[in-house]
């Protein structure tokens, strides 16, 4: 059955959608996307990704072409209209379509491109994969300096995905400057004598929305959390590693570059954030 997808304001079959050859985001990656989670057909930290995504249209100079209440209705109506019940909702605007290519800006008054669709993922809160955890390698970080703009330039995030699946592991984590940055698509933590560290807000990384509630659920369940870089070789002796993001929320990493992490096993702290998160972010969600 086709799924019902969102575009610049009409709710159309995903085969007749369509965006101009045109569009900014097409040939200059020039736009910023938002991925929520839906359990149990709620959306899971909504208003922390609306607030992120105006954040990333205002460093971009963009305009918001909705307010966070109109888009709200549209993603509370796709997941209606597509029975989702656990699953993902992607949110991507663009600059627009200014009629042709080119380098600069295009008129301010230029119509945005607005596109949302689903994604059934029967299973996501209950991965299984969260009970065995994943193995990550390291790669070099050479990507722009402002991953802090949740934008759709995501080609070396792709490769490095790649980079893992020929590794014969699950995922990888940047390294700049000998420290880790992130995850691929993910915030990187580890655990060590109960303390957890996780690198500190900056340009450099993406301020998760998951990470926000992970880090105050942590605080508030009078966990010990300090927000600062850490290299490979920190990590691979930490007693637990995991990360987390709105499509996995919190994950085990029980290998890094071929060392295993701690007892090579999903550690207490991740396991018990995971609860933590899932449980309360199920009773606010929308």
């Amino acid at each position: 059955m086709s799924r019902t997808v969102y575009v610049n304001g009409e709710y159309l079959p995903e085969e007749e959608a369509t965006v101009s050859i045109f569009d900014r985001g097409f040939l200059m990656a020039d736009g910023v996307y938002e991925v929520t989670s839906v359990l149990g057909g709620k959306l899971i930290d909504f208003p922390g990704h609306a607030a992120r995504l105006e954040r990333s249209l205002a460093e971009l100079e963009m305009t918001a072409p909705m307010k966070a209440q109109d888009l709200l209705e549209v993603h509370r109506e796709l997941v209606r209209r597509n029975g989702i019940d656990e699953g993902l909702i992607y949110l991507q605007i663009t600059r627009g379509n200014p009629g042709d290519r080119d380098f600069a800006f295009p008129p301010a008054d230029t119509k945005p491109t607005v596109v949302l669709f689903t994604q059934a993922k029967p299973g996501l809160a209950a991965n299984p994969t969260a009970k065995v955890g994943i193995k990550v390698i390291s790669i070099p970080d050479i990507r722009w300096g402002r991953r802090d703009i949740k934008t759709v330039q995501l080609l070396y995030p792709s490769m490095a995905k790649m980079a893992a699946k020929k590794a014969h592991v699950d995922d990888a984590w940047f390294v700049e400057d000998g420290l880790v940055t992130e995850g691929t698509s993910n915030n990187a933590y580890i655990v060590k004598g109960g303390k957890i560290i996780t690198r500190d807000l900056s340009n450099d990384i993406l301020h998760g929305i998951t990470r926000a509630a992970v880090v105050r659920f942590a605080r508030e369940a009078q966990m010990d959390v300090e927000e600062r870089p850490f290299t490979i070789e920190e990590a691979q002796g930490a007693d637990e590693a995991f990360f987390t993001s709105a499509s996995a929320f919190v994950m085990p990493v029980i290998e890094i570059d071929g060392k295993a992490v701690g007892t090579g096993a999903p550690g207490p702290v991740a396991v018990r954030l995971r609860e933590i998160y899932l449980d309360e972010s199920l009773k606010a969600a929308v």
